[in-house]
């Protein structure tokens, strides 16, 4: 039986290379593609996601626009990573397939609810504001969800905006400490599995040579978009992020972490959205996370691939 996923994304072209491993893979059915403000506004993010469809000729797959800033602050952006569109690098065509009216919030907590209990995984691949927004429309949400698996965070290899925050918790951190209190299960990839999942230029030359339309395509959005992690860790470091959410459901044996606690900071000045790892159970908080610590990195990538050339 296919696993049924809900994406909520800020694309980005690791978001898209997430999106895309799920609609190549026959083990995973994408419900639907959430658009939340992040890596760039909420108005690109949600183009973004149609382009990704539109490449890869599925339009079927319906679209929901939903938060365009955090519950609580300033939306922060990071176009100095993927530039002003989020797709800057290849010239992609204006989408034209629709956006439904529903919001993003409304539709998952519809969608979840309309099913079987536990049989609906949320793909988080950005800041957690939609999902977040879901859990407080309908408490009952928390016990449906089979499992949100979520790129954010970082423990041992500080933040990648702060020295403290991994970007999408940074975004939204009272969104993060609402999910991670809520009782659904998480799991989350921080920068320390992210980071051992490198884009080097043999991966990149990987999907530049698949001999499809949406792998050289891919090629050069990377390209564009890993510049600035090679120039800030070094040739062949850049990190994937969100491809590893995806890559876990049909994978997890690829994976290794453990059940812990997590709590988010949301006040201070210094380590706002810092997520506080308690990895030997020195306090008597609840385990409220499977945090993830580690990944075969050529198993990682061969996943990829493999959903890739099966698209057009």
């Amino acid at each position: 039986m296919k696993k049924q996923v809900i994406i909520d994304t800020d694309p980005g072209p690791d978001d898209g290379v997430a999106i895309l491993t799920a609609l190549g893979s026959p083990m995973i059915e994408v419900l639907g593609v959430c658009a939340v403000a992040g890596n760039v506004p909420l108005h690109h993010t949600l183009r973004n996601v149609r382009k990704v469809l539109e490449l890869a000729e599925r339009q079927d797959v319906r679209v929901f626009a939903g938060a365009e800033a955090p519950l609580a602050r300033p939306l922060f952006t990071a176009e100095y990573v993927h530039g002003k569109t989020g797709f800057d690098g290849y010239d992609l065509p204006e989408p034209s397939m629709p956006v439904q009216s529903q919001h993003a919030a409304d539709f998952i907590v519809e969608e979840v609810m309309s099913r079987p209990p536990r049989t609906i995984t949320l793909c988080a691949l950005g800041p957690l504001t939609n999902v977040a927004s879901a859990l407080e429309r309908d408490r009952r949400l928390a016990e449906r969800i089979e499992q949100i698996v979520w790129m954010g965070g970082a423990s041992s290899e500080g933040g990648n905006v702060t020295p403290a925050a991994e970007f999408n918790c940074y975004v939204d951190p009272e969104a993060a400490a609402r999910v991670l209190s809520s009782g659904v299960r998480v799991v989350m990839m921080p920068l320390d599995v992210t980071h051992k999942a490198h884009m080097t230029t043999d991966r990149v030359e990987r999907f530049r040579t698949m001999g499809n339309k949406v792998g050289p395509i891919f090629a050069e959005l990377l390209t564009y978009a890993k510049q600035f992690d090679w120039q800030k860790y070094g040739a062949d470091r850049a990190p994937l992020h969100d491809p590893t959410t995806v890559v876990w459901l049909l994978q997890p044996g690829l994976f290794s972490g453990l059940h812990v606690n997590v709590e988010i900071e949301t006040t201070s000045p210094l380590t706002t959205g810092m997520t506080v790892i308690d990895w030997w159970g020195v306090t008597s908080r609840q385990k409220n996370a499977y945090v993830v610590q580690d990944v075969d990195g050529d198993g990682f990538y061969n996943v990829i691939f493999e959903s890739f050339r099966r698209l057009p």
